[in-house]
């Protein structure tokens, strides 16, 4: 089963979620990943 990121992509949404102002969901939308996902 080949996964949908691979550990480059994940650290960079992860990276792009620390940024000031930026709001989770936007970040989750935007990529297409529930928050839950996001936080796990």
């Amino acid at each position: 089963m080949k996964k949908p990121f691979n550990e480059e992509q994940v650290i960079g949404i992860l990276r792009e979620g620390e940024e000031d102002g930026v709001v989770i969901r936007d970040v989750c939308h935007k990529h297409n990943i529930t928050e839950q996902t996001f936080f796990r």
